[in-house]
């Protein structure tokens, strides 16, 4: 039996919410666990940048086509293979996943392909390979970029004809699986320095999806600690209720190297060290490294050169929400977690200035 996904609007209508037929895991940034209804996970965020993959994961799962699923580590690679697969008519089937990386190069042929009894030293019984375990259903390959070059004709064949040999035997199987593919590294370098093959990465790229990193959808992030926070409240059974705006502001600005694995990491670390229900700032020791900015050094915050066209978006939008009062409770800078000077600071270097209707309406800086 199919079942259906759908596309749900909030009441302002400013995104829509990806509901996935599954429980998924919750270690990459997409709602699960407990917390919520078992039957409709779904993705966390309101970006862009994230309800564009989302239009691709929709167009593409009512396909068969091969996918190539692109980005940094901890963005959810896998949590986006797993829902195609649960959008798609093989939901039903099994979702079959091995992470190329992971296992030993003269081993690796054995579990995509699986081997006879006798078929070398140690194969002392018949070994199933991932593609026919996936008969029918998807088969997830992450990390594929890993894989050797003397086994990327093999894979390429399974690709074109889906037919393929266990080790040790001439019996050709055929097999229907749909292949989503994943990989943290630049395939079209690696084809230029002969260490992967042309024609596989053309028949891996039939359809690619490159999945932003978590600095490239800031405004996702306040969803995404608030849903940590209420995931590990559940798990140690706390109740850390109150987020600091200056620590929220502290996870706004951080570059996160590790993206969404590091968030929930850190998170999951701010609970444990939780007292009075009020969520500590986990990155004051990281504030020196790879703040972008450094809210609590304010020199840094302005002049540095790493602040991107995101960055002032967000300043832009936070203005916007606080009708451009920069001071005050409910200004501007208190939401990013900022004195008022330093705020107004950072507007003139970045030439932000309110709109003329804004300064007639108000002079409250």
């Amino acid at each position: 039996m199919l079942v259906q996904t759908s596309w749900v609007s909030d009441p302002l209508n400013r995104t829509a919410s990806f509901e996935i037929p599954a429980a998924l895991p919750a270690n990459t940034g997409f709602d699960s666990d407990e917390l919520y209804d078992r039957s409709s996970p779904r993705i966390v965020g309101t970006s862009a940048a994230l309800r564009s993959v989302l239009d691709m994961v929709r167009v593409v799962a009512a396909t068969d086509s091969t996918i190539l699923i692109e980005g940094e580590t901890g963005t959810g690679k896998e949590l986006v293979a797993q829902a195609v697969h649960n959008a798609s008519q093989r939901v039903g089937r099994t979702f079959t996943k091995l992470n190329c990386a992971a296992i030993p190069l003269d081993l690796l042929e054995s579990e995509l392909f699986g081997h006879e009894k006798g078929a070398f030293t140690g194969a002392i019984a018949q070994k199933i390979g991932r593609f026919e375990m996936a008969d029918k259903g998807t088969l997830f390959l992450d990390e594929v970029g890993d894989i050797p070059p003397a086994l990327q004709p093999k894979l390429l064949r399974v690709l074109q004809e889906q037919q393929f040999e266990r080790l040790g035997s001439g019996r050709t199987h055929q097999v229907d699986v749909r292949l989503v593919a994943a990989t943290n590294r630049d395939l079209v370098k690696m084809v230029a320095r002969g260490q992967f093959r042309s024609d596989l990465y053309y028949r891996l790229n039939v359809f690619p999806i490159v999945l932003p990193a978590l600095r490239e959808r800031r405004e996702d992030i306040p969803a995404l600690v608030n849903h940590f926070v209420k995931l590990f409240n559940r798990r140690m059974e706390k109740q850390v209720d109150s987020i600091p705006p200056e620590t929220m502001a502290a996870f706004q600005w951080y570059s996160w190297p590790g993206n969404i694995r590091e968030l929930q990491n850190l998170v999951e670390r701010a609970v444990i060290l939780s007292r009075d229900g009020i969520l500590p700032n986990p990155l004051h020791k990281k504030q020196t490294e790879v703040i972008i900015p450094t809210l609590h050094r304010s020199r840094t915050f302005y002049t540095s050169k790493t602040l991107d066209d995101s960055d002032r978006a967000l300043i832009l939008e936070t203005l916007e929400q606080a009708r451009w009062v920069v001071g005050g409770p409910h200004g501007a800078a208190a939401k990013l977690g900022l004195k008022r000077t330093t705020l107004i600071a950072i507007m003139r270097r970045l030439d932000i200035s309110r709109p003329i209707h804004q300064e007639e309406q108000t002079s409250a800086v």
